[in-house]
């Protein structure tokens, strides 16, 4: 077992870049000691090497990956911070999409979160400390174009909130937190940019820098606040498209028409 005298632990999956590694990085720089895990065992390593973290390759899908990374993070110290980041965004219209890249966001946004969920609370509930899920502007309403996402992110959401209520109903010392950033520049949105079902993403007219949206994630560790969007005027519009999808989806759809424009300018 970890020495309760060591620096606290922390563990961040899918943290080989993107929002991943900008949080990672910031936990090591608050003294934590840093797991790191990603799919890819080069680039974790890599990650790993540059932030003074320990990197292991593991897949955020299965739920005995997060057990061995839990095992791992013990032996390093009391495991304080868990923070569910792996994701995985495929755009198109769910009767276009692959069976394979269906299940794909299914396993790794829904379950990855859940299997993940259930390591941290193994390795946290008797010290206590913070689980913080990475869920999407998507969790708020409805996101043409990205629909199977959306539905993942939102399972996210709602799995995080209904989470916090089961810890505390039997008084587990652990904090549950929900960030849902809007589009950002990160190699997850790059690789869909030329796909034209990820217009909507484009309707901002500067994407977040995954820098801002790890600062948020430290805002929330921070404290007890369950659910933090950004920026929040993004999340009031998208959640009266929740309430109010009949009159939301054609705003939606000139937004996308507007995100259009700067997909294909950027591109």
């Amino acid at each position: 077992m970890g020495n309760p005298g060591t620096a606290p632990v922390a563990v961040v999956t899918g943290a080989a870049r993107g929002f991943g590694r900008e949080i990672a990085r910031r936990l090591v720089a608050r003294g934590h000691r840093v797991v790191i895990t990603d799919l890819d065992e080069a680039a974790v390593t890599a990650t790993a090497d540059e932030l003074g973290a320990t990197g292991i390759a593991a897949d955020a899908r299965i739920a005995a990956d997060h057990a061995r990374v839990a095992a791992a993070a013990v032996e390093l110290g009391t495991v304080g911070v868990w923070v569910n980041n792996a994701g995985v965004l495929k755009a198109g219209k769910v009767w276009e999409q692959s069976d394979d890249d269906i299940a794909l966001m299914i396993d790794a946004n829904v379950h990855g979160v859940i299997h993940g969920s259930r390591a941290a609370i193994g390795v946290m509930r008797e010290r206590g400390g913070h689980l913080l899920n990475i869920a999407s502007m998507s969790a708020h309403g409805p996101v043409p174009g990205l629909a199977v996402y959306a539905a993942s992110k939102s399972a996210v959401l709602n799995f995080t909130t209904s989470l916090q209520g089961d810890l505390d109903l039997d008084g587990i010392p652990i904090r549950a937190h929900a960030l849902c950033p809007d589009a950002a520049d990160t190699a997850l949105v790059r690789a869909e940019q030329g796909h034209r079902d990820t217009a909507i993403l484009h309707s901002q007219k500067t994407l977040l820098t995954p820098g801002a949206v790890a600062d948020a994630a430290m805002g929330l560790l921070d404290g007890k606040r369950l659910v933090l969007s950004l920026p929040l005027r993004r999340a009031v519009m998208a959640r009266s498209g929740s309430v109010l999808p009949s009159i939301a989806l054609p705003v939606l759809a000139r937004m996308r028409a507007q995100g259009e424009r700067r997909r294909v300018a950027g591109s």
